[in-house]
């Protein structure tokens, strides 16, 4: 008895991977831009994958937010003048020769 196999996209998707020869294959997480994710194998180790968001289709607030979030923060500096008043010499009497 001869059996052929019937090979599908569908098939494909719902058995096992039939090769002679398996490659090294990762779980990674796919995460679309409207937040759903779902697990597939990939050739390199990554955890997550992010597809990126469609600027054309969000509004006009959302984009300048995610804008602004994108630019690198300046970082503040802090000059800060401290007025000493300490003497040291008040306190000589406590330390021993």
């Amino acid at each position: 008895m001869l059996f052929s196999r019937f090979f599908s996209s569908k098939s494909a998707a719902i058995t096992k991977i039939h090769r002679n020869v398996y490659p090294q294959h990762y779980l990674t997480k796919v995460i679309q831009p409207d937040g759903s994710s779902f697990t597939i194998r990939f050739n390199d180790p990554r955890m997550i994958i992010k597809l990126p968001l469609d600027m054309d289709l969000i509004s006009d607030e959302e984009r300048k937010r995610r804008m602004e979030a994108r630019k690198p923060k300046q970082k503040v500096k802090i000059i800060e003048e401290l007025d000493d008043s300490f003497d040291r010499t008040k306190y000589l009497k406590y330390f021993k020769k």
